[in-house]
């Protein structure tokens, strides 16, 4: 009786709580989806970084990172379900980042500072270490290594691990006027054996290099006083150290030829008559022989060595291919300054040794310069002086100074005749070695380098220089496109009136080799002012054996013999169809040249489609065999010694996630998975391609994103963004970040977002872009979706550009944002690009800019397509950004811009984030400037409050409270 009143008492309860129960078969209501409004949801959004494959195929490895925090390393199986998953720290610089051993065993990865952790140590001044990590890929077991600043697997066994630590605080540089000005090197080199976990140290390391075959580990031994320096070296075979080389000297730049058979140094000493060390060659040769044999250059004892010249410690010294010469550079060294009694002079007389002479003046003697003691910097004036002859502007010198320091003429040891070769000098500066080194080539630009900075018009002498000789002789003269050395050495590729060469090094022979090719190698679609220039990616590359070369025609793909004929046509309709084969997957990234035995792999992009794809040309086969085809873009990555193929399929909604194949391209498996949190956010309900006509009669088109939710037939508030064209990122995943303006924040947030194709006519850059643009614009409207009453526009630096020069030709606009525009041509094109040092001349002449001289050949161009001397037509609410610190457009054309705009009583603001160059790199100021936009626009599109800062803007005085009150509050989103 007890358990049927207890049953009764049950089922009462049921009866009452089914009305409160979902129904059987019954799905449960969707969580429903919210926009991307919250700063942290944004920051959030991952991305995939160093993405690298075993040599088998087997294993796949990448960091996971969020835009701001802590990442992960995750490494995972490509055929099962098996995946390890580590915290990375935050990630600062990707250097031996994640490494796979040769026989896929094992993983080495980089493990950076927490965020926190590192900033903790930045407050209280100390150091933050990198830590490296190794993982068994057969239990999964990883062991971490503390304080390392590099590390690598012992080559092809990969029997060994390599862990260079960190040097310890305690050493630190010595002061800049200080004798010896290298700093003290050696730190900890630790092998780990794999299998067994057995370690050796090795103290007082500088440097290390595994040979490519991983035979022997050389090392660099730096102590303290410089007792027991020089080169070792250990057979990772038998475990047999040899003391290569030993000297009271400082050794550098450590370096294996590429089949691990030569090893090279320069090794440094003081020399009482200069101030630098003065630098020697070290050698050693047959490596695959029981002992190494030794060589070694001095320059000191050698009279044909130039004086006042020494061996370069900023250049790797290589061995050539047949071993029978070392390649180097050299560069001059400052002589001490001697006073006169070390120099073996008589001192001067005393005034009581001379014979008095009542009829002659007593004059004081001029301190000579030898005994006049340096002076204080602080006493000498700080100047710059710039001249007209200056073949570099004063400011491009400052910035490229450091590589005109560690600037080195190549030079070659011939080891046999025991000759010294200059290579370079002053008349050809630049040389670099062809491969296999039976040839050099020199390029001269010195004639033309005052011209070409101030048009962008670079050409350059080409010579050729035997190796063995060092005989030179000229084979080019006032070339602009020069491509390159052939795999084999025996030619180079370079560009001219129209057609591709090939110049033969050993005849002096030159070979037009497109001339009976049936296909035009001129970008005829380049719109800047330079003629018949060649179609990027100009080269596809040499093949293996340098016979052929691999040629775009803006279309299909062709295969050229070396010495010219018509050519094979390796992808066949792309003309036809419209399909630009326009780049190459280089699967093998140490690849010496194309195999054009094994297949080829392209990226396929629809120029009128905007669809993508990878096809693969086949030895044998005419034409391209489509592998993928789609509404996406793709990319493709292989390992070397498998057929296992990885590639990642992005669309306007689908992260660039990696998906794994087999040679055939049927059967796929999806490997990565970065953004799951990605189905809880409103996203664009699609993508629409538009084609108009520009006003000047141009086909173009243009990639308009729908708002998240879309509902057809309802219009909508809508940003254009410009830059040149941008209808090609219509199938583009653009991942949200908190920089500013971003596509895929905006959509999610109710707007339509247009990004238009702009096509330019020589000496209007900026009419070019009203002529493009507000025809987009009407075709987006006439498609449906965009509310002409609440477009607002947007674009950074030349984007920024044609934002201001827009709204001075328009109304159709209800907002713009222009971030770091040119305003004033006239003086934009005689200012610096202070981030390069050069003048913007080049830029307007040759590239960007799209002019056919400067200002005063065509004043009225420049001011009918210079936006603040048209600032009075405006009537669209404008926000402005420009740095204090911009490099690329000098702030002073945001201030010209906004003093104009107020002066006129035009509703205008401006954003300057104080030591930010042209962009923003500071995490905080990112975060204010993206809300900052988004209010801007929310107020003019949406109709939402002005914020005070917009409304009244914020006195200096109360500006620090202003921002630490937007902070926090951003930091609460």
């Amino acid at each position: 009786m007890k358990n049927t009143r207890t049953a009764r008492v049950i089922f009462l309860w049921v009866l009452l709580l089914l009305p409160f129960l979902p129904s059987w078969g019954e799905e449960k209501p969707a969580a429903k989806l919210r926009p991307l409004e919250d700063i942290k949801d944004i920051l959030a959004w991952k991305t995939i970084r160093s993405p690298v494959v075993s040599r088998d195929g087997r294993w796949f490895a990448y960091r996971l990172s969020p835009q701001e925090g802590d990442g992960e390393i995750i490494v995972r199986s490509t055929d099962s379900e098996k995946e390890f998953t580590f915290p990375a720290g935050e990630t600062q610089d990707f250097t031996e980042d994640i490494l796979f051993s040769a026989d896929s065993k094992w993983a080495a990865f980089t493990i950076y500072p927490k965020k926190e952790e590192a900033k903790k140590l930045k407050k209280e001044k100390k150091k933050a270490y990198n830590k490296a990590a190794l993982l068994n890929l057969a239990s999964g077991e990883k062991t971490e290594f503390d304080k390392v600043e590099k590390f690598a697997f012992s080559g092809e066994p990969s029997t060994w691990l390599a862990l260079h630590k960190c040097a310890p605080e305690t050493k630190e540089a010595p002061p800049a006027d200080s004798k010896d000005k290298d700093k003290w090197r050696g730190a900890d080199l630790l092998l780990y054996e794999l299998t067994t976990g057995k370690q050796l140290t090795f103290g007082n390391a500088a440097e290390f290099a595994f040979d490519k075959k991983g035979k022997w580990l050389a090392w660099i031994v730096d102590t303290q006083d410089q007792t027991g320096n020089g080169i070792q070296a250990r057979d990772m075979t038998t475990g047999v150290i040899l003391p290569l080389e030993s000297d009271k000297a400082v050794y550098k730049k450590l370096t294996w030829n590429e089949e691990g058979t030569g090893l090279a140094a320069v090794k440094g000493k003081e020399d009482e008559n200069y101030e630098d060390k003065l630098y020697s060659l070290v050698g050693f040769a047959r490596f695959d022989s029981a002992s190494p044999s030794r060589i070694t250059y001095v320059p000191k004892e050698d009279k044909s060595f130039p004086e006042g010249m020494t061996i370069s410690p900023n250049r790797n010294p290589l061995w050539t291919d047949d071993l029978e010469g070392i390649l180097f550079g050299i560069h001059e060294v400052k002589k001490k300054e001697k006073k006169q009694e070390e120099k073996g002079e008589p001192k001067e007389k005393s005034e009581k040794e001379e014979p008095e002479d009542s009829s002659k003046e007593k004059k004081t003697a001029p301190e000579s310069p030898q005994k006049q003691e340096k002076m204080d910097k602080e006493d000498l004036p700080e100047l710059v002086i710039w001249h007209w002859k200056d073949r570099r502007l004063q400011s491009m010198q400052q910035v490229q100074e450091q590589r005109d320091k560690n600037f080195s003429f190549l030079c070659i040891y011939r080891v046999k005749e025991n000759k010294f070769i200059r290579l370079a000098d002053d008349a050809v500066r630049e040389v670099t070695p062809a491969p296999k080194h039976r040839w050099a080539i020199g390029l001269d630009n010195q004639p033309y380098e005052w011209m070409g900075n101030l048009d962008g018009r670079r050409y350059q002498d080409i010579y050729v220089i035997d190796l063995k000789t060092g005989a030179r002789k000229q084979a080019l003269q006032k070339c602009r496109w020069y491509f390159g050395p052939s795999p084999d050495g025996a030619h180079f590729l370079y560009y001219e009136n129209g057609h591709y060469h090939t110049f033969e090094m050993a005849t002096g022979k030159t070979f037009n080799i497109t001339r009976d090719v049936p296909a035009s190698f001129i970008n005829k679609e380049d719109d800047h002012n330079v003629v018949d220039p060649p179609i990027p990616p100009y080269s596809y590359g040499w093949a293996k054996d340098g016979m052929f070369v691999l040629l775009y025609d803006n279309w299909d793909v062709w295969n050229v013999p070396v010495h010219g004929g018509k050519g094979i046509n390796l992808t066949l309709n792309g003309k036809e169809k419209g399909i630009r084969y326009q780049r190459r997957f280089r699967l093998d990234p140490e690849e010496k040249g194309i195999d054009l035995a094994a297949p080829i792999y392209i990226a396929a992009y629809g120029e009128w489609t905007k669809k993508g794809g990878i096809v693969r040309v086949n030895k044998g086969k005419a034409g391209a065999e489509m592998l993928f085809w789609d509404d996406a873009v793709y990319s493709l990555i292989k390992p070397e010694k498998a057929e296992v193929y990885l590639y990642t399929k992005q669309t306007y909604k689908n992260f660039p996630d990696y998906y794994v194949t087999d040679a055939s391209f049927r059967n796929s498996r999806r490997l990565t998975d970065a953004n799951p949190q990605q189905k809880d956010f409103l996203w664009s309900s699609g993508s629409i391609l538009l084609d108009y006509v520009s006003e000047k009669g141009d086909k173009l088109q243009a990639a308009l994103f729908l708002p998240a939710n879309y509902d057809k037939g309802k219009k909508y508030p809508t940003i254009v963004y410009i830059y040149e064209k941008l209808s090609r990122g219509l199938n583009s995943y653009y991942v949200p970040s908190a920089r500013g303006f971003n596509k895929s924040v905006y959509t999610s947030r109710g707007y339509a977002v247009l990004m238009p194709d702009i096509t330019y006519k020589l000496n209007d850059p900026g009419l070019s872009a009203a002529w493009c643009v507000l025809p987009a614009l009407e075709a987006a409207i006439a498609a449906g979706a965009v509310d002409p009453e609440r477009v607002g526009l947007h674009g950074h630096s030349w984007g920024g550009y044609q934002t201001s020069f827009l709204i001075t030709q328009t109304d159709a606009f209800r907002a713009a944002v222009a971030g770091a525009p040119l305003t004033n041509l006239i003086s934009m094109y005689s200012s610096i690009y202070w981030n390069t040092g050069s003048a913007n001349q080049p830029i307007f002449e040759s590239s960007q800019g799209r002019f056919e001289g400067g200002y005063w050949e065509n004043i009225e161009a420049f001011t009918r397509n210079s936006p603040v001397y048209y600032a009075q037509n405006v009537k669209t609410p404008l926000l402005l950004l420009h740095n204090d610190k911009d490099g690329a457009v000098d702030w002073n054309q945001g201030i010209e811009y906004f003093n104009s705009l107020r002066r006129l009583g035009k509703p205008v603001a401006m954003l300057q984030y104080k030591g930010e160059n042209h962009g923003l790199r500071k995490p905080a100021n990112q975060k204010d400037y993206t809300v900052r936009m988004r209010e801007f626009f929310d107020h003019h599109l949406l109709g939402q409050p002005a914020p005070p800062w917009l409304e009244e803007g914020i006195p200096h005085l109360k500006l620090e409270e202003h921002l630490e009150e937007r902070t926090r509050e951003i930091l609460r989103r």
